[in-house]
């Protein structure tokens, strides 16, 4: 298992840390991993998301450049 060391952490920040170690029975260690790797999670969604989101964009249709629009249409059907 790799070791990181984490400097300069604000106090508020750390304490945050420690009681939600503390609520849920972890060591302050399991707490932090624990964090980091749902952070991860989070972060690799939303990257597949934008990437359905790209593709959805890439797809989607878009009419001819000669194509009438759907307002002359309606104008023309209603002049029958």
């Amino acid at each position: 298992m790799q070791t990181l060391h984490i400097r300069n952490i604000p106090i508020d920040l750390y304490e945050r840390i420690r009681s939600l170690a503390q609520t849920h029975n972890r060591s302050l260690s399991v707490q932090v991993v624990t964090m980091l790797s749902e952070l991860a999670k989070r972060q690799e969604n939303r990257i597949s998301q934008a990437d359905v989101l790209a593709s959805i964009q890439r797809r989607r249709f878009t009419p001819p450049a000669k194509a009438s629009s759907s307002l002359e249409l309606l104008r023309e059907d209603r002049g029958r």
